[in-house]
């Protein structure tokens, strides 16, 4: 049987670790691409580092609350929590998603 992925609840969801993990370089890029692309495959993120060091990311936005992780077969598919977190947070991740990239919304 497969092992039971923690996923925290939204109460549990904590601002400080959500800034932390949203302060690497890798996890935010991680997290544009889902916000542009929607739920991905872990192996959508080859391109950023190794499987060891995105395994690490991975787990470091889940346990924050930023992302949901699900299996499939023998894929690990990851979607962000963007309901929970403007819950939450209201307009947090839009900010981010906009520091990002400030020139596409000021055409």
């Amino acid at each position: 049987m497969a092992k039971e992925i923690y996923h925290p609840t939204i109460e549990q969801i904590d601002l400080s670790a959500v800034l932390d993990a949203m302060s690497d370089p890798t996890r935010r890029d991680i997290v544009l691409r889902l916000a542009a692309l929607g739920e991905e495959n872990c192996s959508a993120f080859l391109d950023l580092g190794s499987k060891t060091n995105l395994t690490y990311h991975y787990g470091r936005l889940r346990e924050a609350g930023i992302t949901s992780t699900r299996v499939e077969g023998t894929q690990r598919l990851i979607s962000l929590r963007l309901d929970d977190l403007e819950t939450k947070f209201p307009g947090l991740m839009a900010a981010i998603i906009f520091a990002a990239h400030p020139s596409e919304s000021q055409d």
